[in-house]
């Protein structure tokens, strides 16, 4: 799976704005083909937006892994 690059988040961020605006005319004109592929462009923009944000945030990407065992694993 590609993963988007932080770096590109402000870019990402513009493109979803230009798509709403251009979904917003295309509603306005009843464009409706028009609309159904934007719609499915910004749903895709805003996951990668969304997928951007939660890998750059370090609170969602740390894990505390707790000090290490020495010795044989506890028994069940």
């Amino acid at each position: 799976m590609l993963r988007p690059d932080p770096a590109q988040l402000g870019r990402l961020t513009e493109i979803t704005k230009n798509l709403e605006a251009r979904l917003a005319e295309a509603l306005d004109r009843g464009w409706l083909g028009e609309v159904e592929g934007l719609e499915a462009s910004l749903a895709g923009a805003r996951q990668k937006l969304a997928a951007m944000r939660r890998s750059s945030d370090p609170v969602a990407t740390e894990v505390e892994l707790g000090p290490p065992r020495f010795g044989p694993p506890p028994k069940k």
